[in-house]
């Protein structure tokens, strides 16, 4: 398996995605969207109670990308939250934007990424490739309501990842559920399911050992995807098999926004001289450019981008949007909903 992936795209992987800027550098800032009151809404995906524990934080396997800031190892208490068990649905997100009348970033900007596989759309919508990763295209009107593009809609994908989602989006969409989204610590804790220093959700065997185990890339990336596991793009939420904890596809199918900003010396400037010192709750640095994604996608691929573990950490802007993105909650700091 290839251990170092080349840092071309806004997410630091092939997989990952090109950020809104690299597709359009000429961007201009959109204007005001839609906004939802406060804790207005309701939040309807199934929660999962992770109880608090101490695990050890960053890759474990050796299969680290340098470029992320995977390591150093170091041990990390997480005190007890609710997260979804499942990301966010297309459903649940409908429900939201019927509520709200919210506009998403991708729909605001007129444009969003999506993989050349997927594409759905006319030729004159098609933007042209993305510098460094020419498997993505900026494509106009697509959304996510449109995940491949103009041509493509909802039909049958309700219970699938809503994608095509902005940090700013997921954060909308928190506010008015009474929710957030979860720190880095908090998602890989929940991620392991209670296994600590595991490669995977499941344990340490390898994701087409038996079976499929998440839904990545299989065939040639970029070019030919056989589609094993059955599917080209998402898979529903509830597909595969849960982790210990009861939650689902922690890694594979979408990346995930967290709530932190990204920086690669993270771990290192977290790191103190005695070592046995354990960290509890962090929440990441100040402030950045980027924000963290974790679990990687269906884009994965077992020979080229492995950052479907546990440890592994991407970024993108919290302005940019992509078909293979999208999120879930956890319950706010205050216990309230």
């Amino acid at each position: 398996m290839t251990t170092e992936t080349p840092a071309t795209s806004g997410c630091g992987c092939g997989c990952g995605t090109p950020s809104r800027e690299q597709l359009l550098p000429d961007l201009s800032v959109p204007g005001a969207r839609a906004t939802a009151s406060a804790g207005t809404g309701r939040h309807a995906i199934e929660q999962i109670r992770v109880p608090a524990g101490t695990f050890t934080m960053g890759d474990s396997s050796g299969d680290k990308n340098r470029a992320d800031g995977e390591t150093p190892r170091h041990e990390v208490a997480i005190s007890t939250f609710d997260i979804d068990a499942t990301t966010v649905t297309n459903d649940a997100f409908a429900r939201f934007v019927e509520a709200t009348g919210y506009v998403t970033e991708a729909e605001s900007f007129g444009f969003s990424a999506v993989f050349h596989l997927a594409l759905a759309a006319p030729e004159e919508d098609i933007m042209g490739p993305a510098d460094g990763t020419p498997w993505w295209a900026g494509v106009k009107g697509a959304d996510w309501r449109h995940p491949g593009g103009r041509l493509s809609d909802l039909d049958g994908l309700g219970d699938r990842p809503v994608v095509h989602i902005s940090w700013n989006d997921a954060i909308a969409y928190c506010d008015w559920a009474g929710r957030r989204l979860p720190t880095e610590a908090e998602w890989e804790y929940a991620a392991r399911g209670g296994i600590d220093g595991a490669k995977y959700p499941w344990g340490d065997q390898e994701v087409d050992e038996g079976g499929w185990r998440a839904n990545i890339f299989q065939g040639e990336f970029p070019r030919r995807n056989t589609c094993e596991d059955g599917y080209l793009t998402t898979a529903p939420v509830r597909s595969f098999t849960p982790n210990g904890y009861g939650l689902w596809q922690m890694v594979g199918n979408v990346w995930e926004w967290c709530e932190d900003w990204f920086h690669p010396a993270t771990y290192r400037r977290g790191a103190t001289a005695d070592k046995r010192t354990t960290v509890t709750d962090p929440v990441g640095p100040q402030d950045g450019q980027t924000r963290v994604m974790r679990g990687g996608s269906y884009l994965c691929h077992l020979s080229y981008c492995n950052r479907y573990r546990n440890s592994a950490r991407s970024q993108n802007t919290p302005d940019s949007s992509m078909g293979n993105g999208g999120f879930r909650t956890v319950g706010r700091r205050d216990g309230r909903a």
